[in-house]
């Protein structure tokens, strides 16, 4: 769902109408599960969500998914990990959402301000209010990660069940930690960036690209930060042989990569959809099995890399 919400904040972002329009198309298609976050959009995000579910369906058809911790204003309490922003984060983002709950509650990043335990405490509390059925982490080390995981286990009996890692053909160094992390303990993880960032369908390519499409490649800074190394060139490269060999596009077999990938830990694929070929491309994506030989091809061309930053300083620089 960041991909709605306010232009003013994203150059890309599209409004209520087109938010709608792919919420539609979504639960259509069988698609029960939506991930958005307060600081998307500064809270519009969530208000076009929870608006669509509202007029489209019954809430307990839905999966809601909505992080906390980057800012939401400027003064110093409208952000991070501590209990008074996290207990004001979670009745605004329940307004927006129009609900009485969340099904999944994550740390969008750590908070180097906040002790973990202050926030796992939190995390325990609205577990047992009912206002949270499940708690999770974004973008959290595995070091970290791991002490989330067990002071919750063993000191208060609510862990994270869900992780949401950076994770695609191009960036795959969660693979050494967190996912085994996440395999051990159980819990589910949530890839997104499954096209890094648009650099997987081609859209640096040079080729031609919709109109919604152009505009991102010419705007996320971001994108534009995290990919497009010699590696990265050579990994879409091998995609792209593939996909024209199959004849179907080169999204498709990056996203196919990532749901036929052996990992168990990999349960969720996050797609951020712009265009109707976009939600068309996932599904596709679904029936597209890769062969082995295919996918070791296309594994092979991976080294381990530097860890690239989706912190606070990523997120900021990116929505100047």
């Amino acid at each position: 769902m960041m991909s709605y919400g306010d232009p003013a904040w994203q150059r890309w972002t599209l409004p209520y109408e087109s938010g709608e329009h792919f919420v539609r198309r979504a639960l259509a298609a069988g698609i029960n599960f939506f991930d958005t976050a307060d600081f998307y959009s500064f809270g519009r995000s969530e208000e076009i969500l929870g608006e669509a579910i509202g007029k489209l369906t019954e809430r307990r058809n839905v999966v809601i998914s909505t992080k906390v911790g980057l800012p939401m204003g400027k003064h110093p309490t409208d952000a991070g990990l501590s209990r008074k922003h996290m207990f004001q984060a979670l009745e605004a983002s329940l307004r927006r959402l129009r609900t009485d709950y969340v099904d999944v509650y994550m740390i969008h990043e750590e908070d180097p301000r906040t002790p973990l335990e202050e926030t796992m405490d939190v995390m325990a509390e609205l577990v047992r209010s009912g206002k949270v059925l499940y708690v999770g982490f974004s973008n959290l080390p595995a070091w970290k990660a791991a002490q989330a995981v067990y002071y919750g286990k063993y000191r208060l009996g609510v862990k994270p069940k869900v992780a949401q890692v950076q994770y695609n053909l191009c960036y795959r160094e969660d693979e050494r930690d967190l996912l085994p992390l996440s395999i051990q303990e159980g819990l589910g993880v949530m890839a997104y960036s499954p096209l890094a960032r648009g650099w997987l369908a081609g859209i640096r390519a040079g080729g031609a690209l919709g109109a919604k499409d152009a505009l991102r490649a010419q705007s996320d800074a971001k994108a534009q930060q995290l990919y497009g190394s010699a590696q990265d060139r050579a990994i879409l490269a091998a995609a792209s042989r593939i996909a024209a060999r199959r004849e179907v596009p080169v999204s498709r077999v990056a996203m196919s990569w990532v749901l036929a990938n052996p990992n168990p830990a990999v349960s969720t694929m996050i797609c951020g959809v712009l265009e109707d070929s976009h939600l068309d491309e996932a599904l596709a994506a679904l029936e597209l099995e890769l062969t082995h030989e295919e996918i070791d091809e296309l594994s092979a061309l991976y080294s381990a890399q530097p860890v690239k930053s989706t912190g606070l300083a990523a997120v900021l620089a990116a929505t100047k």
